[in-house]
């Protein structure tokens, strides 16, 4: 375990169960992936469940909650050709110092791992070319308070749980993203609390549950109607 002070939190850089590294945050006692598994969740959550399902050629995606830019690097590697946009909210970016140790594990090769420093040291604000056919735009933003883009095909919902950051599980921003979305568009999300699922239905969304990635029973996909 490295400890980090970054700029805003301090921050713990921990191995999870599958060899992948996540971090920790001593302020929220929160992880931000799982611990049995960093890589293992967001491979089955974001891309099993949400971009290998989509089958369009062009793709809009919203992330909540960037931070180590971890489904933003899967979703290059697995879009199959795809022309993607993708758009990363995050408001407390990583240092540099961070991300260094989350990719000096021996998960990644020489040439992912600087992939991960472009991906990270790309201006914030701007749209950038980051790999053939994968526009990024990352964003230090709050949700409550910004503007979307709207006509999004996809939606990562990689928030802290709902019990340590309840503002980011709220019936105004499911609304807001559920207005972001077009019709048949999907947000998929780690979660499967009753009182999150209920919420999401409030906005209009349909959500079904399906299995979790491992140490989670279940996750949610919510897609908003035709």
């Amino acid at each position: 375990m490295i400890m980090i002070r970054n700029i805003k939190r301090e921050i713990e850089v921990k191995e999870s169960e599958d060899g992948s590294p996540t971090l920790f945050v001593p302020e929220l006692d929160e992880h931000y992936h799982s611990t049995k598994g960093a890589l293992t969740e967001s491979m089955h959550v974001f891309i099993n469940a949400g971009l290998l399902c989509n089958d369009a050629h062009q793709l809009r995606i919203l992330e909540i909650g960037f931070g180590t830019g971890l489904n933003a690097f899967l979703t290059a590697k697995y879009a199959y050709g795809k022309d993607v946009f993708y758009h990363g909210l995050e408001k407390y970016p990583l240092e540099m110092s961070v991300i260094n140790q989350l990719i000096s594990c021996d998960l990644y090769n020489d040439i992912e791992k600087e992939q991960f420093r472009e991906l990270h040291q790309s201006a914030w604000g701007e749209s950038y070319l980051w790999r053939p056919h994968f526009n990024m735009l990352k964003q230090e933003v709050d949700l409550l308070t910004v503007t979307l883009l709207g006509d999004y095909d996809l939606v990562f919902f990689d928030a802290f749980a709902p019990d340590k950051q309840p503002e980011m599980w709220s019936l105004d921003v499911f609304s807001k993203l559920f207005s972001a979305l077009k019709p048949g568009g999907v947000l998929t999300t780690y979660c499967a609390k009753g009182e999150v699922r209920r919420t999401m239905m409030a906005c209009g969304f349909a959500v079904e549950r399906l299995p979790g990635p491992p140490g989670k029973r279940q996750m949610m996909r919510a897609t908003k109607p035709m």
